[in-house]
């Protein structure tokens, strides 16, 4: 397996706007990027995890941070599921 390196050039100005240090800033973007390329469909939650630099069960659960599934549903159309289901068990 190939291990490949992506660069991007930033300003200091980019670390003093959000108050960040380096690492922080650069381990923020991993995730962003793994989290983007998950939610258009591009990546799975193994992949995707990988990307970002964490377990799958970890990505996982910090889906839910950002408002994405990893059931490939939004959280309102789980509630949607969620409220048809219980109408249905009660007939």
């Amino acid at each position: 397996m190939s291990i490949h390196t992506l660069t991007i050039d930033y300003p200091d100005e980019v670390l003093w706007a959000l108050r960040q240090e380096p690492d922080e800033f650069e381990r923020q973007a991993r995730l962003l990027l793994a989290l983007t390329l998950y939610e258009t469909g591009k990546l799975s939650t193994g992949l995707a995890a990988r990307l970002a630099g964490m377990g799958r069960v970890t990505f996982m659960l910090t889906l839910g941070q950002y408002g994405l599934s990893p059931f490939g549903e939004s959280p309102d159309e789980l509630e949607e599921d969620l409220h048809y289901a219980r109408q249905a068990g009660s007939r």
